[in-house]
């Protein structure tokens, strides 16, 4: 991680971060679907979305912000592109099902629970090291919810992605 946070409201600060960037991209997956009128994992995603954001604003009430804190010149330091808890962009398909959406949730919480573990274990101030402990427990929960929200969706028949009316590009 190039940028450790030193204190616990650059550590919040990035944790915030992470919560927006899930809300916006959860929000994309919404509409993309919406576009294709696969409206069941439309609702799914913003009802991700409605979940994430909701972390995000308890973040900035127990932080006793009003607004978002900048982001540090040299940016968070995310291990990859972008924040652990961001599902790729190409991660997602048109006739995809609830099931491949709750999938994608899973990983994206399970790379979370991961960061923060890492973040605890290198953080220098004991301030960020419980945080980054309390949100590891708390993605550690997410991870279950979902696994339980998995349990009652079905699986995918093998060719869930066979459209025998594929949208058709012409310029």
């Amino acid at each position: 991680m190039s940028t450790m946070p030193r204190t616990l409201e650059d550590f919040m600060a990035q944790a915030l971060a992470m919560e927006r960037e899930a809300v916006e991209r959860y929000t994309e997956f919404a509409d993309a679907m919406e576009m294709h009128n696969n409206r069941e994992v439309a609702t799914m995603f913003r009802t991700m979305a409605g979940y994430e954001g909701k972390h995000a604003e308890q973040i900035k009430a127990e932080m006793g912000w009003k607004e978002d804190p900048a982001p540090p010149a040299g940016g968070f330091g995310w291990p990859g592109f972008e924040a652990p808890e961001t599902v790729p962009i190409d991660e997602v398909h048109y006739l995809m099902q609830p099931w491949h959406a709750l999938q994608l949730a899973l990983g994206a919480e399970q790379r979370a629970e991961t960061f923060f573990g890492e973040l605890a274990k290198a953080a220098t101030t004991d301030s960020v090291r419980r945080a980054a402990l309390e949100l590891q427990a708390e993605e550690r929960e997410h991870v279950e919810l979902v696994r339980a929200w998995l349990a009652k969706v079905p699986t995918p028949d093998g060719d869930w992605a066979n459209d025998p009316d594929p949208p058709r590009y012409t310029d």
